[in-house]
């Protein structure tokens, strides 16, 4: 695979006291197959040993290391690590997440051969442990504007978009859903791509994560993205939260495959 500077891949990473699991996610992203990565982490002032967890990894020069001056949530975060990327690719990686090792290399064949701007990839779920779920996650093969605001479709930790189609992406500030806000103003440049193979591991049910929310916490900040981000009406926020509910109950039955597995 080409590996010119003109292809770095800029790799976005908020943390917030996974201490436990960042170690992990920097190593998936050293394990890499393609090398021409920076990796951006952004800790947004945590109070367990997350520093401590980083400074071993501080002397691979491909790694810089980020603090907020205050707790300001994940949107603040992936904002200030964008801001900082170099590169003409943009990806994501959570602090608890993992990446299989020709995740980049796949991803941005897949793009290139394709000419595509705007991907995702399908991937599995862990638990708290490492341990596979026996759950994989996939979604449609194309999503549209439209389709964007039908649900969230892809894992934040698969997303890879070409910031000289699509720019380099700020979000107002939200604490959950500030993805969702991301992929929607992406989507307005170009249309979403599956490349329908598991190259990530998302860790499901960590204290602390949008998963462990309940479904009235997750209703009322779909709502907040709609009103307060994307500027609808408050009968139109209404609409497209309702929508979204039943988006997720189709990607459930749709694209959530349940099987005994390897991870």
């Amino acid at each position: 695979m080409r590996d010119s500077s003109c292809d770095l891949v800029s790799i976005i990473m908020p943390s917030y006291n996974t201490g436990k699991y960042i170690a992990q996610s920097i190593q998936s992203v050293q394990r890499q197959t393609y090398k021409n990565w920076e990796l951006i982490i952004v800790d947004d002032c945590s109070s367990d040993d997350t520093d401590e967890q980083i400074k071993p990894f501080l002397q691979d020069k491909r790694i810089r290391y980020y603090k907020n001056e205050a707790n300001s949530g994940a949107a603040v975060s992936r904002n200030k690590a964008i801001r900082e990327a170099k590169g003409r690719w943009i990806a994501f990686l959570d602090s608890d997440d993992l990446w299989k090792t020709n995740k980049i290399e796949k991803q941005i064949e897949f793009m290139e051969k394709n000419h595509y701007a705007f991907s995702y990839t399908a991937y599995k779920e862990i638990d708290e442990n490492g341990e596979s779920t026996g759950v994989t996650i996939t979604g449609p093969k194309r999503i549209t504007k439209r389709g964007m605001y039908n649900y969230c479709w892809p894992g934040c930790l698969t997303v890879m978009y070409d910031a000289s189609v699509i720019g380099l992406i700020q979000i107002d500030s939200i604490r959950k859903n500030n993805d969702y806000a991301m992929w929607l103003k992406a989507i307005r440049k170009a249309d979403c791509y599956l490349l329908d193979q598991t190259l990530a591991l998302y860790r499901r049910g960590r204290e602390g994560s949008i998963s462990t929310n309940k479904y009235g916490e997750l209703i009322k900040w779909h709502y907040r993205l709609f009103h307060d981000i994307e500027k609808f009406s408050i009968v139109s926020s209404s609409f497209a939260t309702v929508r979204n509910m039943f988006y997720g109950t189709y990607k459930k039955i749709r694209y959530v495959k349940k099987r005994n597995s390897e991870t």
